[in-house]
Formats: C-alpha cells, structure tokens, sequence
C-alpha cells in the first residue's frame, strides 16, 4: 500500500498511507470522525469517471496510517495535509473536506494559503466553530457535551460507536437511511481507528475556531450539507461558512443525514462533479 513518510515526526517513523487513482485534475479526499478513506468508496469511481484524479488518506490514527499518541489537533494535522501535497507534487488541487475533514481543509488554507489550491469543498463539515461559548452563541456543543462524549469513548468505545452510526445515517425521528451492513460497515471502520486518536480528536474538531481560517479562502468555494444532519447540523455549520466565504456556493441535501455522501450518493456526486467541472 502507497504511503508517505512525515517529515515533522521527530522520533518515530509516522506514515499516512494513501490512495491514488485516475489521472486529471487532482482531487484529494479527506474523510471524516471516527471512520477512514475507505468512506469516500461512493464517491471515487464516479470522481475517477469524470476525469479526475482522486486521492483519499487517511488520517493519523484512522485507516492504515500509523496510530501516533499525539498530533491530533489542527495544526499538525494540517502539517500533514501540507506534507501529502508537497511530497505528491499536487497542483491545481481541489480540496475536499467531510465533518472534520472540512477543519482540514480551512486551517489548511489558513495556514498555507491557496497557491497549489483551485477549489474547495466543505461536505457536513465542522466549520466555521463548533462550541457555544461567549464569542460563538451560534454553537452547537457544549462544554459538558465534549466532556460526555470524551468519557463515553473512554467507558466503552465500541458501544459509543455503535450508537453514534447510528445517529450518523439516521433522520431527526431515527429513520436509517442507509442499510445496517453499510452502518455496520462504518462501525468496524471505526472499530480499528486509534483508542486514543479517537478520543483527542474530539476535542480538536469540537473546540477550535476555524472563523480566521475561512477569511482566507480566496478560491471558488461548495458547502454540501444535509439538512437533517443530526451530528453537524446545517444552520450552525454549513450555513454559517456558506455566509463566512465570499461567493461561496450552497448545496442543500434534502433529508439528508450527516452521512449524506452515502445516504444520497447519487446527489452528492453530481453536485461535487459539477463544481468542480466548473472552476
């Protein structure tokens, strides 16, 4: 399996292992919490199709990347963004970015600007900030929810899972909308991520405040969100980027769930091909 080797860890060799198919335009894929590259698999063929190249990691501690103790927060995991691009040679890119994937894609460009960046993508994503506190009255987590959330990763991993697939694919009434093998599926993507990525990773997506981040965007921009996203949910995500990135474009799935790039595969695609045939 293909993998780079990243320059910034000091003592032990970590490695982000990758997948790179077609050929075109480069399009790199960054999955979302707690699951892996191999999420996008409804999205790659059809990319590929298109005419593009498609590439999909995994980030550290998820997939088959190296399941470091540390190096979850945003910066590094950025870094390692930056050292996928560099060592790839990747120009032209367009950078697409699901739930937490989509704070990839801001402190990216945030922190390393938009010269090897032609579009961006952020799919039910996490910016502009998650929390609610006194500068963010429009967040949609609480102090005390990422304390239980940490704490139930902690007590029992595999039933928190079991419980969060299920919120992940489900409507507000608990309506499924993908089938229990595809949720069963996800579950035993996550089942192998890191124990410890799992848990740091929470606080890094729920607490950082990526509003500075989507000033800097000065590429053509898409917010694909379902608005029936019980895990991120549109007005206080997708929403409040699509009005934080001038010119930036919307894309509104209709009943669709936080794991709308399955549950509406078909939608989700044409949407994702066309921007980017676009720009």
């Amino acid at each position: 399996m293909p993998y780079i080797e990243l320059s910034q860890s000091q003592s032990k060799l970590v490695q982000l292992h990758y997948q790179d198919f077609g050929s075109g335009p480069p399009v790199v894929l960054i999955h979302g919490w707690p699951l892996s590259g191999r999420t996008w698999e409804p999205q790659v063929a059809d990319l590929v199709d298109a005419g593009l190249r498609v590439i999909a990691y995994d980030r550290r501690g998820f997939g088959a990347s190296s399941q470091t103790w540390d190096g979850y927060d945003y910066n590094s995991l950025a870094s390692d963004l930056n050292e996928l691009i560099t060592v790839l040679k990747l120009k032209n890119v367009c950078l697409v970015g699901f739930s937490m994937g989509g704070g990839e894609v801001a402190r990216y460009i945030g922190a390393y600007g938009t010269a090897s960046i032609r579009c961006a993508v952020f799919a039910a994503a996490v910016p502009p900030f998650l929390l609610k506190c006194e500068s963010n009255p429009q967040g949609a987590v609480s102090e005390e929810d990422i304390v239980m959330k940490e704490e139930a990763v902690l007590k029992d991993r595999l039933n928190f899972l079991d419980e969060f697939t299920q919120k992940f694919f489900s409507k507000p009434d608990g309506t499924l909308l993908v089938s229990e093998a595809q949720r069963e599926y996800a579950k035993t993507i996550a089942a192998f991520a890191s124990p410890k990525g799992t848990h740091d990773c929470i606080a890094s997506f729920s607490r950082t405040d990526f509003r500075d981040d989507l000033k800097k965007i000065d590429v053509p921009t898409l917010i694909i969100h379902g608005d029936s996203d019980r895990i991120v949910p549109l007005e206080v995500s997708g929403a409040r980027t699509h009005d934080a990135v001038k010119g930036s474009e919307i894309h509104i799935i209709k009943n669709g769930p936080h794991g709308c790039n399955l549950s509406h595969a078909k939608e989700f695609n044409r949407a994702l091909i066309d921007f980017i045939a676009a720009h």
